[in-house]
């Protein structure tokens, strides 16, 4: 799946909004580099509420830019829960390797002890 870029995210807000530039832009820019959001969510973001009741672009995209942040730090908790299992399941697996080691030299050392006797 592709993410949107910048650029489409203009041509989404030329075609839902009718705004080629806006003081928001920027900012809209900066969040899209950072984060993964596909253009249908962008586009859900842009869509008037319904045909009837225009959306005001401020508040179109005041709102993208919240639905931004959310999924940039909805997807810095699920990476950070991800390296946490992921380093909790190499813990488990580093203990258990060094538990056998140690049961080795424990048994072979125990054999040793048992020939000199």
């Amino acid at each position: 799946m592709s993410y949107c870029r910048f650029e489409a995210f203009k041509v989404l807000a030329k075609n839902y909004l009718g705004v080629e530039e806006h003081p928001l832009f920027g900012e809209i820019r900066r969040l899209l580099e950072e984060t993964e959001m596909s253009p249908a969510d962008v586009a859900e973001n842009l869509m008037p509420m319904s045909k009837r009741k225009k959306r005001e672009p401020d508040a179109c995209l005041a709102g993208l830019i919240e639905a931004l942040k959310k999924t940039k730090e909805d997807a810095a908790v699920a990476k950070a829960e991800a390296e946490a299992k992921e380093e909790a399941s190499g813990n488990n697996g580093d203990e258990a390797a060094g538990k056998t080691e140690m049961d080795k030299s424990s048994s072979s050392s125990g054999s040793k002890a048992n020939a000199t006797i």
